[in-house]
């Protein structure tokens, strides 16, 4: 059967909520979303994608069809990682974790909004990412497991994302 109390358990022990009140976890829920809404509003309204040096040169844009759906649901993953540190104890690992998302999900809104096209820059934009998401992963992994493991960068992710995605 289906009990409220058992789900509302479940949520609470999801976001790392126990012991926090109501309006913390409300404040953390706005911050944490509302970065990355703002990051990503930030990378949709800037500069549109050009191709340069011809057909040849891939143009990146915001990806269709069935990847289109599957990234979301990746930075939600970390923006619930997010929101289990921020409900963790207040301490300085805390404030360095919840800095180092904030970090990542500002270099991610600026390559998204450069689209960089030369494989120098796809490749600076995916080491760069990759690196602010690993730094983020240690650092929460450090304060709680489990918001660790939500933020890890996969590998897999990518290899499930280029079969989906068409060329």
């Amino acid at each position: 059967m289906f009990d409220l109390d058992d789900v509302q358990d479940k949520a609470t022990d999801l976001i790392n909520a126990r012991d926090r009140d109501g309006g913390h976890v409300l404040l953390g829920l706005g911050v944490t979303l509302g970065f990355a809404l703002a990051a990503t509003a930030l990378a949709h309204v800037s500069v549109r994608p050009q191709s340069r040096g011809g057909s040849k040169q891939p143009v990146t844009e915001r990806p269709r069809g069935s990847l289109g759906l599957i990234l979301p649901a990746m930075f939600s993953a970390t923006t619930l990682s997010a929101l289990r540190v921020w409900n963790a104890p207040a301490k300085r690992e805390r404030t360095r974790a919840l800095g180092f998302w904030a970090a990542a999900q500002a270099l991610n809104a600026v390559w998204i909004a450069l689209r960089p096209a030369s494989r120098g820059l796809q490749i600076a934009a995916a080491m760069s990412s990759a690196g602010m998401a690993a730094a983020f992963a240690h650092e929460a992994r450090q304060m709680d497991t489990r918001a660790g493991k939500m933020a890890s960068p996969l590998g897999s992710g990518v290899r499930l994302a280029n079969r989906i995605q068409p060329d």
